[in-house]
């Protein structure tokens, strides 16, 4: 597994990208969703920092629309978070 998965924070945005009614989300809507997930404030330089690091890693892509910075997966992000629940399913079937 890439160490890009081992961080929850980032799994978690790539559900919430992939869970997105047209494939992506503002990095302000994005932040603001995982912010009540977690029920806490989330630092914007870890945050954008995670998002840079995936797209680095090829795993989400930026387009900017206007002032804002939309984000969505890649197929190679969306086959990372399809491995990862593939992986979690297997591990409840176990348990």
């Amino acid at each position: 597994m890439s160490k890009w998965l081992r961080s929850g924070r980032r799994r978690d945005i790539c559900v919430l990208l992939a869970a997105a009614e047209d494939g992506e989300l503002t990095g302000q809507r994005l932040k603001t969703r995982l912010e009540n997930r977690y029920d806490t404030r989330i630092d914007p330089k870890s945050f954008y920092g995670a998002l840079e690091a995936m797209e680095d890693a090829g795993f989400i892509t930026k387009r900017t629309e206007g002032i804002a910075e939309k984000y969505s997966l890649t197929d190679a992000g969306e086959a990372r978070l399809r491995e990862q629940f593939e992986w979690m399913r297997e591990g409840l079937r176990e348990a």
